[in-house]
This record gives structure tokens, sequence and C-alpha cells, in this order.
């Protein structure tokens, strides 16, 4: 009885304690919503002046033309660095405000409809989870840290060890 009580207790418990399913998990969310999203990127770079006219101008924003360029940017350079997971919460913090702006366009457009809100919603989501908590451990971004980390500890051991050279031991006093 008691083994079952555990096993329930692991299924139900949230504490963020990283294993591998859960970083498995974290990664197909990762690349499943950059891949998902790239294509929307692409759809507004191939009719950037329509989507500028039934999009950005609906919501009162200046400059169209310029904004649908980079809404298209956002959309396809996060999707690729969140695809890589490399400088992941820039990335997804950049389309979660691309997200906030198409559900500010769809709450004018058809007010609250969940029909319209429902793909930019799910997709804010994803990226704020991404936003906040980084892109896991199959990833550049993890690659990265650890190497950085690495770089970092080497230096701080190599002065110590020169700071250590540097010391005079107390038979140096001695002698002296």
């Amino acid at each position: 009885m008691t083994g079952l009580m555990a096993r329930m207790a692991w299924l139900l418990r949230s504490d963020g304690t990283p294993w591998v399913g859960q970083q498995v998990a974290w990664s197909v969310l990762r690349i499943v919503a950059g891949v998902m999203m790239i294509h929307n990127g692409f759809d507004k770079l191939a009719d950037i002046p329509g989507f500028a006219e039934a999009y950005v101008q609906v919501i009162g924003l200046p400059f169209p033309i310029f904004f649908s360029y980079v809404a298209a940017g956002t959309e396809i350079v996060g999707s690729v660095l969140l695809i890589l997971g490399l400088g992941t919460r820039l990335a997804a913090l950049s389309l979660v405000a691309t997200m906030a702006v198409a559900i500010y366009h769809h709450l004018k457009v058809a007010g609250f409809s969940i029909p319209y809100l429902e793909l930019s919603s799910v997709y804010a989501a994803c990226f704020l989870f991404l936003a906040v908590n980084g892109a896991g451990w199959f990833s550049l971004d993890q690659l990265l840290g650890q190497w950085l980390t690495a770089q970092t500890q080497s230096r701080q051991i190599k002065n110590l060890e020169q700071s250590l050279q540097a010391t005079r031991t107390p038979q140096d006093v001695l002698k002296s």
C-alpha cells in the first residue's frame, strides 16, 4: 500500500524537480511551438500589404508596413531560435508580445470570441512558459550556459592559484 501511495504522490506532485521526462516534454513544447509558429511569419511575409491592411491598420498602429515586417521577422527569427533553444527567453518574450498584439486584434474585431482568441492565446501561454522557464536541458542555451559556467570556474581557480602563489608562507617570513 505504501508503494502505491508513493507512486500516487509522485504522479500528483508539481514541485519543479527536474527529471528527463519533464525535460523531453519541455523540448517537445519548445520545438513544436516554434515549428508551428514559423509558418505564420512566412504567411505574413508573403503578403505584407494584405496583412498590414487587414490586421495592423485595423488596430490603429502607425507605419503598418513596417510593423508587418516586424511581426513577420519576429515570428520567423523567434521561431528558429526557439527550435534551436538559443536565446530562448528573449525569443519567447518577443513572441509573447506579438501574440498579445494578435489577441488585441481579435478582441477588437470579434470581441471575446473563443474561436478567434484560442490559437493566439495558446501560443501566448506556451511562449510565456518558455520566457519564464527558459529552454530546458536539451538546448543550445543549456550548452552555452554550461560552457560559460566552466569558463567562469576555470578563471576563478586560476585567480585563486595566482593569489596563493603571491601570498608569502610563514616559512618565507621566518627566512627573511
